[in-house]
């Protein structure tokens, strides 16, 4: 019943948005005489009506998955063109790869784990950008799991934990790994695995950024909602089925609707902030703005499902057992030991103002892998930094992307 709400509400709040996009034109038309007269020409209401219609618009449209749209990326003053291809489809997320044509042949590579966690991975936008200028660069394009019919079986943490390897075989030897947020815990056991096994493509290095190795540090109201409630809650409260019509029928959820709603109301009052500047920009003509709000939301509330053992397997895995630091996390069965990474060099990054992943939980990893000499180790915490501004904006791109870079560099 959940998920039949929600896709009736959407009908209705779709609607809505088309007519009122289709009011603010109306309002902003030179050629409509009523925008010139009467109260909303003489009282000036017109373009503060057609502002408010237009962020109502904005803030109800449905959204589908985001293109990359990443084309051209400037080095030394020239916009070089990107190369964009999938280069290995698989039923839960496919392989892309970026490269921009004027780079060297020996460039190093670097695959990018975007987050499973309600969100595509076009949220890694701003990321995959910086990175395509030094690097081949691959990203992990999860699939919204409403899409994956069920003959194409589940995905759970194992199952993450083995595209990751396999995505890396794809790839070859000496390659690099950056994972952003969630991923951390599967690909930092991936590459304990990896290292065990003396597995050929085993990555030179692995760069973790505001990952939940060991949520018991700083816990931030995201770690509080996941250890306050019994697994069961979960299980009963914000599973859904898929509808039918989706590819994915039948298939048992967690719906990005309800990721997107918990989000938003963790931080409600900036939200609705951000959409009164966005309406003052628009009023006072300030478009740039206002595009840059709306740039933003849009990727924001593109969201996508998760399967429901990925997503109970990850909270109590990784928020309520604390699985990964106190040495008990298995893969298909058998025991993950950190101790075992000796060859992969490691950075853990995190954002001093952080309110997902709090300071100390990315951090632990250094602190998990005992066999893992010291000069191989590297932390660095962003000031002034949220989660988001980790990986996205001008801190990203100046600041925290160069550290990367040195730590390649040094270990590649």
């Amino acid at each position: 019943m959940l998920y039949h709400a929600y896709e009736l509400q959407r009908s209705w709040l779709s609607s809505a948005s088309a007519w009122a996009a289709i009011g603010a034109e109306m309002m902003t038309n030179p050629a409509n005489p009523a925008n010139y007269s009467g109260p909303f020409g003489y009282l000036g209401l017109g373009p503060m009506a057609a502002s408010a219609l237009e962020v109502f618009s904005h803030a109800s449209a449905p959204r589908g998955k985001p293109a990359w749209g990443i084309e051209t990326v400037a080095v030394d003053g020239r916009d070089d063109p990107v190369v964009e291809a999938t280069v290995l489809n698989k039923p839960f997320g496919d392989l892309k790869r970026f490269r921009r044509e004027s780079l060297p042949e020996d460039a190093p590579r670097l695959l990018i784990v975007a987050p499973m966690s309600g969100h595509y991975a076009t949220l890694l936008r701003g990321t995959v950008e910086r990175m395509i200028e030094s690097y081949e660069v691959y990203v992990t394009d999860w699939a919204d799991a409403k899409t994956v019919p069920l003959s194409d079986g589940h995905f759970d943490l194992d199952d993450y934990i083995d595209y990751v390897i396999e995505f890396l075989q794809h790839i070859g030897e000496n390659a690099h790994v950056m994972a952003v947020c969630q991923p951390s815990v599967p690909v930092f056991a991936a590459t304990a695995i990896m290292n065990r096994d003396e597995h050929p493509c085993t990555p030179a290095t692995l760069t973790m950024m505001g990952g939940p190795i060991d949520t018991r540090c700083s816990p931030t109201s995201v770690n509080d909602m996941a250890m306050d409630r019994p697994i069961e809650w979960f299980r009963q409260t914000v599973i859904a089925t898929v509808p039918m019509q989706h590819r994915g029928a039948g298939r048992r959820v967690y719906p990005g609707f309800l990721q997107l709603a918990s989000f938003m109301s963790m931080n409600l009052g900036s939200h609705l902030m951000s959409h009164y500047e966005m309406f003052k920009h628009l009023n006072a003509g300030d478009d740039a703005s206002a595009q840059a709000t709306k740039d933003f939301y849009e990727e924001y509330r593109s969201v996508c499902d998760m399967t429901a053992e990925f997503y109970l397997q990850t909270v109590e895995e990784v928020f309520q057992t604390h699985a990964i630091p106190n040495n008990t996390f298995t893969h298909r069965d058998r025991l993950v030991d950190l101790g075992k990474i000796t060859k992969t060099a490691l950075l853990a990054i995190e954002g001093e103002r952080d309110d997902i992943s709090g300071l100390g939980q990315t951090r632990a990893a250094l602190e998990l892998t005992p066999n893992l000499d010291a000069s191989k180790k590297r932390y660095f915490m962003a000031e002034g930094a949220g989660h988001y501004g980790i990986f996205n904006g001008s801190r990203w791109r100046d600041t925290i992307a160069p550290v990367v870079e040195e730590f390649i560099a040094a270990h590649g």
